[in-house]
């Protein structure tokens, strides 16, 4: 009995020395895969699967099966991290834009800004510096007045998405029956050919609402006048001017000339041109492919009937200058996943998904090779325009102009008869003056 137990005894001290072993080596081990799991790493260096890239793009013209493309060859590229996708729509994008890129945690690693908003973000320090990996995002191949919109104080803060351009889109069998053969070279043509279509009953031959600013732009530009200037450190309207004037002038002949059933105190939004082209009684509209393709979805039946122009210069043989709207791509300031997310860029500017967006109506911003896009008229047309385009003033106070947007306001004054063309243009100019200093 006594051999049996100090047997037992011996044994008994030799099982608790081995628990206490296998417990100094689990806890050793955990205490290395803990490591390992507060910086992001496994083996080899990969991202755990907890590593997350979170991409914000806005509700728009590319298509998701594109960014679901571009996210499965990053991840590929980077087994262990996920992509984290979500689309934002344009209505409240400020506030939630503001508030994500001034916290310290939980923001996106990418993010997606109107040309028209860019210059609000890049003058505030909240976004990463790209100036020295243009080279490595498809630089050379970057579209001008995208490139502007992305820059602030001589540093790239956004990278070129994607642009499209307002053209002139029409019905071919509405053109012919008036006698028209081939779409105008010239402002004066283009009046011509509207006086023409006037003459069909019942069709608007060419629907342009009071508002719609962004063919005023092309007209304001066209002879020869600008926005704004820097004065002395002071940005101020140069809309009060000859050149300037003769654009608002343009637009009214544009109305008069039509007798366009548009609405004189509404933009093109309201209500959607979409909505009115799709009824089949309007001969022409300034826009987008997208405005034409939800036309033709709500109405079937006008499929091939639409052709498209650049819009006309007063020069013949010319084409107007046009607004480049568009987006560029940022990396927030405060990302914690800056490498990764540039990473992603250079997946998304290579050609492979240029050629994508290409093809999807949309001029793409990081490449020349704009033939996938030239195989329908409208794409066809944008191309040709977008070799004049123009972006508005690249400030921050840009914005607050938008807001109120007195050329809005100046266009229904004077196309209504409220007030002459020398007292809208005179107080739109002293209006977007006092927003610019007022905004300083």
């Amino acid at each position: 009995m006594q051999a049996w137990s100090a047997l037992d005894e011996t044994e008994g001290r030799n099982s608790v020395l081995r628990r206490r072993t296998s417990i100094r080596l689990l806890t050793a081990i955990g205490a290395v895969v803990a490591t390992l799991a507060a910086t992001g790493c496994g083996s080899g260096g990969v991202p755990d699967s907890r590593t997350k890239l979170t991409v914000w793009l806005m509700s728009g013209p590319v298509p998701d099966a594109t960014v679901t493309a571009i996210n499965k060859d990053f991840e590929t590229a980077h087994p262990g991290v996920t992509v984290e996708y979500q689309v934002q729509q344009w209505n409240g994008i400020g506030q939630k834009l503001t508030t994500a890129l001034t916290g310290t945690s939980g923001g996106p690693d990418i993010i997606e800004l109107g040309t028209t908003q860019a210059s609000q973000y890049t003058s505030q320090d909240v976004l990463q510096d790209l100036t020295d990996s243009i080279g490595d995002l498809n630089g050379p191949q970057w579209l001008s007045t995208l490139k502007e919109s992305g820059s602030y104080g001589g540093k790239q803060y956004g990278v070129p998405f994607y642009a499209a351009n307002r053209v002139v889109i029409y019905r071919t069998d509405l053109f012919q029956k008036a006698g028209i053969s081939a779409p105008p070279t010239s402002g004066d043509e283009w009046l011509a050919d509207l006086a023409k279509l006037k003459a069909l009953p019942g069709i608007d031959p060419l629907y342009l609402p009071g508002q719609n600013w962004y063919a005023l732009l092309s007209f304001i530009w066209d002879q020869g006048g600008e926005l704004a200037e820097n004065v002395t450190g002071t940005w101020r309207s140069t809309l009060n001017t000859p050149q300037a004037k003769a654009g608002f002038a343009f637009y009214k002949q544009l109305v008069e000339t039509s007798g366009t059933t548009a609405p004189k105190d509404t933009d093109e939004a309201t209500p959607q041109q979409s909505d009115v082209i799709s009824k089949g009684d309007v001969a022409s509209f300034l826009g987008f492919g997208s405005e034409l393709a939800a036309a033709i979805t709500a109405n079937p039946s006008l499929k091939d009937k639409f052709g498209a122009f650049p819009i006309p210069s007063r020069t013949p043989g010319a084409t107007a200058p046009v607004l480049e709207a568009g987006s560029v791509l940022a990396i927030p300031a405060n990302s914690k996943n800056a490498d990764l997310a540039m990473d992603w860029l250079k997946i998304e500017t290579s050609a492979k998904y240029q050629s994508q967006l290409a093809a999807t109506d949309s001029v793409p911003g990081t490449s020349s090779d704009t033939s996938a896009l030239q195989t329908t008229p409208v794409g066809k047309a944008m191309v040709a325009a977008s070799k004049n385009g123009r972006v508005t003033p690249n400030i921050p106070q840009w914005t607050a102009v938008e807001a109120d947007n007195p050329l809005k306001s100046a266009l229904t004054a004077y196309l209504t008869g409220r007030k002459s063309l020398e007292q809208a243009v005179s107080d739109a100019d002293s209006a977007i003056t006092a927003t610019l200093t007022n905004s300083n």
